[in-house]
């Protein structure tokens, strides 16, 4: 057997049982964070929503009918942008409600082992707490952000899903990671996500910025201004991940604080900055999402007769 031993990163101070790390102003300071964060999330989804009931749902009668439909075109567009912004800054407030309450978070089981030459090899066991809320906040904010950045764009069909997918994969592989129970299964999945953003950079820098050029002068700005304060924000969550959870040298007191701040930037900041900038130059979205299904893209059985 090899000498082991046992090493518990972070416990929650409101459940019986646990044991404390000598720093309980530390604990106080994270709890108070995660607090004022999801008053942050739920005051936002308040003037969301606010903000997407003001917008008409139908357009002012016009004497042209293409230029009332037009109007109703653009008019479904800006409340869609009100929607999914508001839609993400809910999923963020009930995750941040779990997270300050106790709930969403569980321990990691890391076992590192040492060889040495001239001495028993080790093994520790490490217990480090990964609050898996903040994953399933980001399985479901971070597509929509993304539609935030396709929609404005006016990238296609086949870029928007090819983006999502490869977001998708990029927080299920965090939470593995975030659970990989040796350093090797951490970065292993690590690498992976790391691969998928690249893919999302891909998909927003050249598709996306094609798609757009296509659009007013005011609308590329505004994607080339929003879009890179987005991927700035994104890269630096890898970044913490490595630090914190991967290589383990903040202390997930720290983790959370940072995560926070990120959050409150890449939600409600990219939330207001895009509702109130776009409201000038908002454009029409054809399809499926001025329309609804109608004819388009529906099965049409017996055409294969004719």
């Amino acid at each position: 057997m090899f000498p082991s031993t046992r090493r518990l990163e972070r416990l929650e101070p409101r459940h019986s049982g646990y044991v404390f790390v000598p720093f309980p102003r530390i604990f106080e300071l994270v709890t108070d964070n995660q607090q004022v964060v999801f008053v942050l999330m739920f005051i936002s989804t308040l003037a969301f929503y606010y903000l997407a009931f003001r917008v008409p749902v139908v357009s002012q009668q016009s004497d042209s009918p293409s230029i009332c439909e037009t109007n109703s075109n653009t008019v479904q567009q800006k409340r869609l942008f009100h929607v999914i912004t508001a839609l993400i800054t809910t999923f963020a407030s009930i995750s941040y409600f779990a997270m300050a309450t106790g709930d969403g978070n569980s321990f990691a089981h890391i076992v590192v082992k040492e060889a040495h030459k001239h001495t028993p090899d080790t093994v520790e066991h490490i217990f480090r707490q990964v609050f898996w809320a903040r994953y399933v906040d980001w399985a479901l904010t971070t597509p929509l952000l993304l539609l935030d950045l396709a929609f404005l764009a006016g990238m296609n069909g086949a870029n928007i899903t090819v983006t999502i997918v490869a977001d998708l994969i990029m927080v299920l592989l965090g939470l593995f990671a975030a659970f990989g129970r040796t350093d090797g299964q951490k970065w292993g999945y690590y690498t992976i996500a790391c691969i998928a953003y690249l893919v999302i950079v891909y998909q927003l820098v050249v598709p996306g910025r094609r798609a757009v050029a296509a659009k007013s002068n005011s609308t590329a700005k505004l994607f080339a201004s929003i879009g890179g304060f987005t991927l700035i924000l994104w890269t630096l969550y890898p970044v913490v991940w490595g630090i914190g959870d991967g290589a383990r040298k903040w202390s997930v007191d720290a983790e959370i604080i940072a995560y926070a701040v990120l959050d409150v930037l890449a939600k409600p900041v990219f939330g207001f900055w895009l509702l109130f900038a776009h409201a000038k130059n908002a454009s029409a979205i054809d399809g499926f999402w001025a329309h609804g299904l109608n004819n388009e893209g529906s099965l049409r059985v017996g055409d294969d007769d004719e």
